[in-house]
C-alpha cells in the first residue's frame, strides 16, 4: 500500500516475477472501464503476464463501495489460495485495506435527495463552510479531511443527517474483520516529500502526452456522466472535465490536476500513519527491491 506514485505496482510486478501470486487491485478508480490512461491502470500485456484482478469491473455510471469491495476481495482471495497461489492485494485505496482488515460498520446507503441538498449548500457557501460545520457535528471526522474535499464531507454531512448521528461514532461500532488470512502489510513512503511532488507532476504530464483529454472526451461521448459521479470525482478526471467544460485553460489544468493529486497523496499518507502493523520502505531508495525482497523471506515464514 501506499500513496500514489510511489511504485506500488512496479513493486507488485517484480514480486508476481518471484513469488506464487495474483494481484487484487485495491484501488477505487482501476474498477472502471474506459478510464485508463488517468488511472495509471497496467496495459493488457501486463495483465496478461500477471493475472490481476477488480480492474475493469464496472461502467464509469456505476457506484461501487468499500462493502463491495470487500465482498469481492474476499471471494477473489478464497479464490486464489484454492489454487495455491498468494493474494497480493495492491493500491491506494486506504478505505478498502481498511474495510478488508476490520470491517465494516451499517452506514446507511447514498440517499440522493439528502446529496443534492448538501450540494445546493455548498453551492450557496462553499465546501470549506461546510466543512466548518462538520467540524461542529464530528470532529473527529472532520479533522481528516480537507476543506475542499467535497466528496467525503457531502458523505459525512449525508451520515449525520440520515441517522443524527455522527460517521465518526458509527465507524468505532464497525463489524469485525474475521479474515481467515495473515496479512503481510508492507507500505512504499516517499523519504522527501518533494520528490514524490516532483513525480506527481512528471506523471501528470506524462498523461497529457498519451491522450487523457481525449480519454475524458471519448467517456463523455459514450456514457451519461455527470460531475456527481464518483468515477468522475477521480483525481485527474474531475480536473480534465472542468477544462473540457471551458472553466479553464490547459496551464490551470495542470496546476489544479496537480495540487489535487498531492492532496489526495497526503490524505494516503494520512491514513497510513494511523495503520498499525505495517512495514514502510523508502519509494526513492535505489535499492528498493532488493531491501523488500530480503525482508519478504521471514514475514512468509515467520
Amino acid at each position: 500500500m501506499g500513496p500514489t506514485a510511489t511504485g506500488k505496482t512496479g513493486v507488485a510486478l517484480e514480486l508476481a516475477r518471484r513469488l506464487p501470486v495474483e494481484i487484487i487491485s485495491v484501488d477505487s478508480a482501476l474498477v472502471y472501464r474506459g478510464m485508463n490512461i488517468g488511472t495509471a491502470k497496467p496495459d493488457t500485456d501486463t495483465r496478461v503476464q500477471v493475472r490481476h484482478h477488480l480492474i475493469d469491473i464496472i461502467d464509469p455510471t456505476e457506484n461501487y463501495s468499500a462493502a463491495q469491495f470487500r465482498d469481492d476481495a474476499l471471494e477473489i482471495m478464497a479464490d486464489i489460495v484454492e489454487r495455491g497461489r498468494v493474494p497480493l492485494l495492491t493500491g491506494g485505496t486506504m478505505l478498502y485495506f481498511k474495510a478488508l482488515r476490520e470491517g465494516l460498520s451499517d452506514l446507511p446507503a447514498a440517499n440522493q435527495d439528502t446529496r443534492l441538498v448538501i450540494d445546493a449548500m455548498a453551492a450557496d457557501v462553499g465546501w470549506p463552510a461546510i466543512h466548518r460545520e462538520l467540524e461542529r457535528i464530528d470532529p473527529a471526522t472532520a479533522q481528516r479531511l480537507d476543506p475542499n474535499d467535497s466528496q467525503r464531507i457531502q458523505r459525512a454531512m449525508e451520515i449525520f443527517y440520515l441517522t443524527g448521528k455522527p460517521m465518526s461514532a458509527l465507524i468505532a461500532t464497525g463489524k469485525p474483520a474475521e479474515l481467515p488470512y495473515r496479512l503481510i502489510s508492507l507500505a512504499l513512503v516517499p523519504g522527501e516529500r518533494s520528490v514524490l511532488h516532483q513525480r506527481i507532476a512528471e506523471r501528470f504530464e506524462l498523461m497529457l502526452e498519451l491522450g487523457l483529454i481525449n480519454e475524458v472526451r471519448e467517456l463523455r461521448e459514450n456514457y451519461d456522466l455527470k460531475p456527481d459521479l464518483p468515477s468522475m470525482r477521480c483525481v485527474g478526471y474531475r480536473q480534465v472535465g472542468q477544462y473540457l467544460d471551458g472553466e479553464y485553460g490547459l496551464g490551470m489544468l495542470r496546476e489544479k490536476a496537480v495540487a489535487a493529486t498531492r492532496q489526495l497523496a497526503k490524505r494516503q499518507l494520512t491514513w497510513l500513519r494511523a495503520t498499525k502493523h505495517v512495514r514502510e520502505f523508502d519509494c526513492l531508495a535505489g535499492d528498493l527491491q532488493e531491501q523488500i525482497e530480503a525482508w519478504l523471506p521471514e514475514q512468509l515464514n515467520p
